[in-house]
């Protein structure tokens, strides 16, 4: 994978909650007529918030893995955060826990914490 995008409603609500709950800087841009808020830590996969007529968030389409330090510290930061959880930390396998939560636009995100 090479980019993702999330689709939301309000840019900067979301910019906020993900600022929240990851702990790392977004970036607002403007991409072929998109209002964005690209990712800039992350290793790997890059992707970005973005808001447009074609973006609809929900519940039921592909899931998003952050790589975090703690599932059940990013989780609780997403709760405070306004999110709501959807599927406890789970140890998945030996060492790898998961955790997946509502956003505040509507969107089912996960987290996983250890090696795969």
């Amino acid at each position: 994978m090479v980019w993702f995008e999330i689709p939301v409603l309000d840019l900067a609500r979301a910019v906020a909650f993900y600022e929240a709950v990851l702990g790392v800087p977004l970036e607002r841009r403007v991409m072929d007529g998109h209002e964005m808020a690209v990712f800039l830590e992350p290793e790997g996969a890059v992707g970005a918030l973005a808001h447009g007529e074609s973006y609809v968030p929900s519940l039921d389409g592909c899931r998003v893995y952050f790589d975090v330090a703690d599932a059940e510290q990013v989780l609780d930061r997403a709760v405070a955060a306004g999110g709501l959880v959807l599927y406890p930390v789970t140890e998945v396998e030996p060492g790898v826990r998961v955790a997946e939560f509502a956003d505040c636009e509507g969107n089912r995100i996960a987290v996983s914490s250890g090696s795969a």
